[in-house]
């Protein structure tokens, strides 16, 4: 049985929330939800989950003892304002790890530090190694309404193998926390930055946090949109979210979206 709890923050907004001891995939549940009239803000949230998904339909799975959750908002925006909701969630997720990360050394009385970063698009890495995912999903729900998703899932107690990319877990890492006290911080971590993003308005000030936590940022990197190749330097992230590279001739180009890799691995792609 789960015992998942919201944050104070987060219960003392009228948050509600739905815990599963297994599920397919929560995103898909808080679709199923918003088109059956739910209008949220409602989390729902699992350590154990056996069908999820990453993005372009990649599976996502979590497998007992994993973080997998949803928070389902129906807002006032357009697409284009709602996608820039995944920076917010990014920043509470990194909020969240900071925070029991912190605490688990404070009862192992030390342990190293880890350092936390976050991967244009919708990655969080630890020490330079993919630790979270994050989705976004959206329905039009009723005129001029969008029910908007955003699914985080975490490894704490294990990683996938056999993956492109080097992918960990907080066990690995030495963080001994699970996943019901990483959820309620999480949980008041997106009170405190969906506060901030206020339906698009406040994403200035996300844009600028989330710089400040970019991984990569200045570095070579090579994105694969699936039909094309962008190599160069990431700059920065634009007022709409996009990466700006700066390639070899000197064009900043913006991209909306792929797959990125940093560095020597930016390197070896582009030979």
């Amino acid at each position: 049985m789960t015992h998942f709890t919201l944050g104070s923050r987060a219960a003392s907004q009228g948050t509600r929330l739905l815990a599963f001891d297994e599920i397919g995939s929560t995103n898909a549940e808080a679709l199923t939800l918003a088109r059956s009239g739910e209008q949220g803000p409602l989390w729902l949230v699992t350590d154990q989950q056996s069908g999820g998904r990453g993005r372009r339909n990649r599976a996502w799975m979590s497998p007992k003892g994993n973080l997998a959750c949803s928070v389902l908002e129906v807002l006032p925006v357009a697409p284009p304002i709602a996608a820039t909701l995944g920076f917010a969630a990014g920043l509470a997720l990194d909020a969240a790890l900071d925070r029991i990360s912190f605490e688990a050394r404070l009862r192992a009385a030390g342990g190293d530090a880890v350092q936390f970063k976050l991967k244009w698009p919708n990655d969080v890495l630890a020490n330079g190694r993919k630790l979270s995912g994050i989705l976004l999903e959206a329905d039009v729900t009723a005129p001029d309404r969008l029910a908007v998703v955003v699914g985080i899932g975490v490894n704490v107690v294990a990683a996938p193998e056999g993956l492109p990319y080097p992918a960990t877990s907080l066990k690995e890492c030495g963080i001994n926390a699970g996943a019901e006290d990483l959820f309620s911080a999480l949980s008041d971590g997106w009170a405190e930055f969906r506060g901030i993003w206020n339906l698009g308005r406040g994403f200035d000030e996300i844009r600028r946090k989330w710089l400040d936590r970019a991984a990569g940022l200045g570095e070579r990197v090579s994105i694969h949109t699936g039909s094309a190749t962008v190599d160069g330097i990431f700059e920065t992230i634009d007022e709409t979210g996009c990466m700006i590279v700066m390639t070899a001739d000197n064009r900043r180009v913006p991209v909306a979206a792929g797959d990125v890799y940093f560095g020597a691995a930016a390197s070896a792609r582009a030979n």
